[in-house]
């Protein structure tokens, strides 16, 4: 069975029938499955003679609708003869179907549209609306709808609050003054996660926002995605999108291009004292200050899910301020007590830290656990050849703004312990790099811990699986006139051996003589400094972000 296509429009305010014309034109050439009409239907103003007569062709049948349509109560209560018809029969007429202000519905085809219509009132005595036709409801009508648990389709008159946070689509000051919102209806969206939340804008405008992941509960719920559309008015004088479709394909669960975390989680800081699983270095592997108490703990605690990862997208503790671009297979964040300062590199171009984390969205600890490494298609090839690409970006942005006097250091910690595998990035006076300063430093620092020797390779992920627990740096320089330096030192790891979580840290902090920033705890910023350091490397990294 074909997956069904769905048109939506704006608010018509009276305006049936161009807008039933329209919509008759566009279905015969695409044969939708249904229409959904955000906002006003009727025209706000009852006695209108336009609105009476269109409200007239729709009851004795002039008028009609081409394809099943379903609405729900806008900003202004439904005409009275409206009212009437809907108290008496539910449906207008045939194919216009009022869906009620608080409802769960399922069509034909299968699609669950969960509706709310009308404003917020707090001054609603408390419990359940009433009357159908009036534009308001309570806050204990939204909250009796998450009960549907699931939505394809939530359809409500206002605007989830904060649905704008996180996201990269321009909502100007006058259009967010205008937008009614409401934290009920957030709680609303990511109670039943639908995949098309639909309202009506109030002013001429269109707004789509990338499309969001919710948290899920258990590893094996698999990933929500959302999408917020809001609608201009059908007829709108500014030309505005007030007519969307969409083909809603429930078997698709692929993460689409651009997506973000739910604008719905509030950010909250981990505090310092936890002892579970931190944000960067510690705790995904080892990640324990005493060897017997890092046994308890892990014999104690499972390894987290996504929903508390603090690498996954899904995690409602997320730091979401600190995530600086996301792609389809993999996200850059920057990293949590940077190991360089914002003037460490001031004197060569950069303004703030560019300590920064590479994460594939998979929920996995090593690349080659994702999937295939052999078929090109497999989330293991994807997710390591965008990993790939975020790395050599960001090397040639240190590059060029530094007019090539930083190279980057990248290494990763790949082990089946792993909870959730990283890649870091710093950037490193490209000099140390080209005369061998650095590697000379990393194979040192293995002697001296006593780890097996590095050996100089360029490792597939092909190889990948036959290796085993492995840590990997790459050193990049380039020094302007077409050479490069580039070279791949891999370490095997024993899979029982106690490794040291800072090691890549370590060695870089000796190289620039940082050493008393080696504990990222020790060099913790303020929410306010970390959104400087985002912005600041999103400006640098413009003309080579390839999500944009």
């Amino acid at each position: 069975m074909a997956a069904p296509k769905i048109i939506v429009l704006g608010s018509l305010n009276g305006n049936l029938e161009p807008a039933l014309k329209k919509l008759a034109t566009l279905h015969s050439k695409n044969n939708f499955s249904l229409a959904i009409l955000t906002g006003d239907v009727f025209s706000p103003t009852t006695d209108a003679d336009e609105n009476d007569a269109a409200i007239s062709s729709l009851l004795n049948g002039t008028l009609e609708v081409p394809l099943p349509t379903y609405f729900t109560v806008g900003n202004h209560p439904l005409p009275p003869r409206i009212a009437a018809k809907v108290e008496a029969d539910e449906d207008i007429c045939p194919n216009l179907h009022f869906l009620g202000k608080r409802s769960i519905n399922k069509t034909s085809d299968g699609i669950r549209i969960v509706a709310l219509g009308g404003q917020l009132d707090t001054h609603l005595v408390g419990g359940q609306s009433k009357e159908q036709h009036l534009p308001y409801h309570t806050a204990d009508d939204a909250k009796s709808l998450r009960g549907a648990n699931t939505a394809d389709i939530l359809l409500t008159s206002m605007w989830p609050a904060n649905v704008w946070n996180g996201s990269k689509v321009a909502l100007d000051p006058a259009q967010k003054a205008e937008v009614q919102s409401s934290e009920s209806i957030a709680e609303l969206c990511a109670a039943l996660k639908p995949r098309y939340h639909l309202s009506a804008s109030p002013g001429a405008f269109f707004y789509e926002r990338e499309p969001f992941v919710h948290p899920t509960e258990n590893e094996s719920d698999g990933v929500s995605v959302s999408r917020f559309i809001s609608m201009a008015p059908y007829g709108n004088d500014a030309k505005a999108k007030a007519m969307y479709a969409f083909t809603l394909n429930k078997s698709d669960d692929t993460i689409p291009p651009g997506i973000t975390p739910s604008p719905f989680i509030a950010n909250r800081k981990r505090p310092r004292e936890d002892t579970g699983f931190s944000r960067y270095d510690r705790g995904h592997q080892d990640g324990h200050h005493g060897k017997r108490h890092g046994k308890r703990r892990r014999a104690a605690s499972p390894p987290p899910g996504p929903d508390r990862c603090y690498f996954c997208l899904s995690n409602p503790n997320l730091s979401t301020h600190m995530c600086c671009t996301i792609g389809d297979d993999a996200y850059i964040t920057i990293a949590k007590g940077p190991l360089p300062t914002p003037t460490t590199f001031a004197d060569k171009g950069l303004n703030f830290p560019c300590h920064l984390i590479i994460i594939p969205l998979p929920h996995a600890p090593t690349l080659a656990s994702i999937g295939s490494v052999a078929d090109p298609s497999s989330d293991a090839v994807k997710a390591h050849n965008e990993m790939t690409r975020f790395r050599e970006s960001i090397q040639a942005m240190v590059s060029t703004k530094s007019s090539h006097k930083l190279g980057v250091v990248t290494w990763e910690i790949s082990r089946a312990r792993n909870v959730h595998l990283i890649w870091q990035l710093v950037p490193l006076p490209a000099d140390l790099i080209q005369r061998g300063v650095a590697e000379a430093a990393f194979k040192v620092e293995a002697e001296n811990q006593e780890l097996p020797a590095f050996t100089a390779r360029e490792l597939s992920l092909e190889d990948q699986p036959s290796l085993g627990d492995f840590f990997r740096v790459w050193l990049w320089a380039d020094n302007g006139e077409d050479k490069i330096k580039g070279k791949s030192l891999v370490m095997p790891l024993d899979p029982e051996q106690r490794f040291d979580l800072q090691f890549g840290r370590r060695v870089l902090a000796k190289l620039m003589a940082l050493e008393d920033r080696v504990i990222w705890q020790d060099c913790a910023q303020a929410v306010e400094e970390e959104t400087r350091d985002v912005e600041a490397f999103r400006e640098a990294f413009k003309e080579w972000d390839f999500t944009a």
